[in-house]
This record gives C-alpha cells, structure tokens and sequence, in this order.
C-alpha cells in the first residue's frame, strides 16, 4: 500500500551553507552580529533560533531593515547542492510511496522565500513572518517566529492540514532552534535526521548524514523508511547521474577523560 510522508526541513545550514543573519548583517555592514547573538543567548532572552528577529526589532543597527533589504539577503545566501532535485525528488513517488515537502525556518519568511524562488513554492515555506509599516517600511511587529517550540506548532498545523499520520513525518535539522522539533517528532514515532556533527543534535537525531550535497538526506530516507540495500541506493544515485563515491558509516562516541581525585585503582587481569 501506498503510504504518505511529510518531509519538513530548516533552511539556514541545512539547505544552505549561510546563516541568513550573518548575510544580512555582512549586506548592512554590522561587524559584531555574533556577539550580539551569543549574548541574546547567554541570558536566554528569547528563543534558541530567533535572535535575528528579535534584533530585527530591536536593536538600533538592525532597525533600518527593510523587504528589500531581506528580499536581496536571499538572493546572496549560497545554496547547498542539487537543492533544486532534493525538492523535485521529494514532490512525487519514491519506492511507491508518497512524499510532501516543506520548509519550517526561524529565518525572516521573505529570506528563505527569495532565496528558494523557483524552487520550493512560497506556501510551502514557514518563516518569521514581520509586520510593515505601510509609510516608512520598517518592521512594525512580528507575527509568528517558528524557532524552538514554534517549529513544533507549525509541524502540528502541517499534519493536520494534510492529514498526516504523526509517525509518518521526517524533519531535518541542523541546530540548537531544531532540539524541540526534533525531539517531537522522536516521540511519536517520526524519523529525524542532523545534517550537522554538533553534538546536542546528532544525540538526538536517529541519522547524522553530512554531506555538502542536500540529495545526501536520501540515505537514511532510503534505508530505514524505504528498506533499500546499499546497493539499490547506489543504483538510485546512479540515475540521477550522481556516483556514491565515500559513504563511511560511523558511530562517534563522545568522551571527555578527566584525572580523578580518587587514587587509581590497580585491576588484577582475569
């Protein structure tokens, strides 16, 4: 029998190789975006994945920011590989079954919808959405941020919509504004892949797969919904005109060794 799959991503590093914030800061020529942000997150003032909106809105150097101005961050933000075949494979059939894609980002909506144009259709695309001041244009409220919990909120609206089984859904994510969502769809049952080795992800996520190829999310897609082979997978690359050249599966066991307090024991061998 058929069955039916929702596929949401995140955009910033995931399927792209830029921080939106970091390209917009870059365009407006702000040196200090990163201190700004890693002090947001010091103090936990807003949510892992939304201090660019939150500077959006109030931070002084970031108050002259208009559409325009987001419209052309897109533009510039370099994509990851085949992105364009990532999105075309997942609109269709794969091994009989049916798959459906979206993107969920904590990035400004006009960003990430510039930045896919031509690629993912803009209401497929879930974003900060800002409110506009129809005089001057600048930034006048935010509507809905879909960082941390926000992710889970719009992946719940999705299912919904689409009538999805929860088990049935795959997020991929790179991030710490991805560990709600993640762990959500952990929990009933989805499939989640990390496209980063940051260690608070990858523990949570049941695939790691890095790669700078977006079509690379298929393995684990693949594999464990689809039951392939490495074989057939191979084979199915090979269509698409791509040769699976290194695949190293690894397991990575995190340690950090400290001397003890404690005087060393001496452990007779058996």
């Amino acid at each position: 029998m058929t069955k039916s799959y929702l596929v949401a991503s995140d955009f910033d590093q995931t399927l792209s190789f830029n921080d939106s914030g970091f390209v917009l800061a870059e365009m407006l020529g702000v040196s200090n975006f990163e201190e700004k942000v890693h002090g947001l997150s010091r103090i936990g003032l807003v949510q892992q994945g939304a201090e660019l909106t939150y500077l959006l809105r109030h931070d002084p150097e970031f108050r002259r920011v208009r559409r325009e101005h987001l419209v052309e961050t897109g533009k510039r933000i370099r994509l990851k590989k085949n992105v364009s075949r990532l999105v075309e494979a997942l609109s269709g059939e794969i091994g009989g079954n049916q798959y459906t894609f979206y993107v969920i980002s904590a990035a400004p909506k006009e960003v990430v919808v510039s930045a896919l144009e031509g690629i993912v259709p803009a209401d497929h695309i879930f974003g900060t959405e800002l409110g506009w001041e129809p005089g001057s244009g600048e930034i006048s409220s935010i509507r809905r941020t879909p960082a941390g919990y926000g992710k889970v909120l719009v992946l719940n609206e999705l299912q919904s919509r689409l009538q999805m089984r929860p088990d049935h859904t795959v997020y991929i994510g790179d991030g710490s504004s991805d560990l709600y969502v993640m762990n959500h769809v952990n929990s009933c049952d989805g499939f989640t892949i990390a496209v980063s080795e940051a260690k608070y992800i990858t523990r949570i996520a049941k695939r790691t797969v890095l790669s700078d190829n977006a079509l690379s999310v298929f393995v684990p897609i693949l594999e464990d919904i689809e039951g392939w082979s490495a074989g057939r997978i191979r084979e199915w690359f090979g269509a698409l005109g791509l040769t699976v050249q290194e695949w190293d599966k690894v397991r990575t066991d995190w340690l950090t060794l400290r001397e003890s307090p404690e005087p060393a024991v001496v452990v007779p061998h058996v």
